[in-house]
């Protein structure tokens, strides 16, 4: 993927991902640092395989009303953040602004939203960093997805015959699809026996769900034919919820433009930032002319190795060293993962 492509960042879904992906890391006082240490890996990972000059990074800004009106239940089985992770947030979004990104959020809408507003409407062509299956719908020829590697190795591109490659559908079916399945997730119900397999064989067979109902399209199956329509309702109900919202908020937001604007990592800053909370092997991959204040060993064996090659390799090997560099807290409180991926 070449580097002129704007990244768009589904914040929350990578600050997530990092922080459950390791035991939890503190600094010598306790505080805890562990979603600090994934996330600035993650944004350093992004600065040396596209070094990217547009782009922004997107949260969400509470459930939009139009969707709880829909669905009163959306995403009500949603935990409360945990508190070594609410500790953390505002120096998060810090360090986003040291790694030059804008920060953008608006009310009504959630981060998908805001994402496919940005990928709909730049005149850029856009990469969406996020493992988010919903996302999916906005693949096209001008926007692919950045799937974090779960095998390590960066990101997967997904574009759209990847897409049609693990879905069986296309990015323009995703909607319908998943529409028909309902995630659980977010407390959409989908449709009572109907899983991927069959939902990809109704959508070809079909071509979409507006053309089922509108009687341009029958199914084969009766059975499948018969409980389609006995869930019409929900169907759509569902389509609604999922289908983003492509409309830009330029007037709580300004300019697309503007707001897609990247400016150069400030390196003395994010490394003063890694110092003050003891993030001592991110320092080993700053520009060393930044990063020479440090005067003691900055890396214990294992953050040497992670430090190497690919940025993404850190959570396994740092979890099995248990050293203390970035020391784990006596408790966590959190399922461990084992690898940020």
């Amino acid at each position: 993927m070449t580097s002129d492509r704007a990244i768009l960042i589904d914040a929350y879904s990578q600050i997530f991902r990092v922080f459950y992906a390791i035991m939890h890391l503190s600094r010598k006082d306790g505080f805890p640092t562990n979603a600090l240490f994934g996330f600035a890996r993650l944004l350093m990972q992004i600065e040396k395989d596209y070094a990217p000059s547009a782009g922004a990074m997107f949260f969400d800004c509470g459930k939009p009303a139009f969707r709880l009106e829909l669905a009163p239940e959306y995403k009500s089985n949603r935990p409360p953040m945990p508190e070594d992770l609410k500790k953390q947030m505002p120096l998060l979004r810090e360090l986003t602004e040291l790694f030059g990104w804008q920060v953008c959020e608006c009310t009504n809408y959630e981060a998908d939203d805001l994402i496919g507003a940005a990928a709909k409407n730049s005149s850029l062509a856009t990469a969406v960093i996020s493992s988010d299956k919903d996302l999916s719908q906005l693949i096209d020829d001008k926007c692919i997805m950045l799937i974090p590697n779960r095998s390590g190795g960066g990101f997967e591109v997904r574009d759209a015959e990847k897409t049609l490659e693990k879905f069986a559908v296309s990015p323009g079916q995703i909607v319908d699809y998943l529409s028909l399945l309902g995630d659980s997730s977010d407390v959409i119900e989908g449709v009572p026996g109907i899983g991927p397999k069959t939902a990809a064989n109704i959508l070809n067979e079909c071509g979409s769900l507006e053309n089922f109902f509108a009687g341009a399209g029958s199914l084969k199956n009766e059975k499948q034919q018969l409980k389609l329509l006995e869930n019409k309702e929900r169907i759509l109900r569902n389509i609604k919820l999922i289908t983003l919202r492509t409309q830009w908020p330029e007037k709580e937001l300004g300019a697309l433009d503007d707001r897609l604007k990247k400016h150069a990592p400030d390196w003395r800053k994010i490394a003063e930032f890694a110092r003050t909370y003891e993030l001592k092997s991110i320092l080993k991959d700053i520009p060393q002319e930044y990063a020479a204040a440090e005067s003691e060993t900055i890396a214990v064996e294992a953050e040497t190795q992670a430090s190497s090659g690919d940025l993404f390799s850190w959570g396994e090997k740092l979890n099995k060293a248990g050293k203390d560099a970035e020391k784990p807290t006596e408790n966590p409180a959190v399922p461990q993962q084992g690898t940020l991926f």
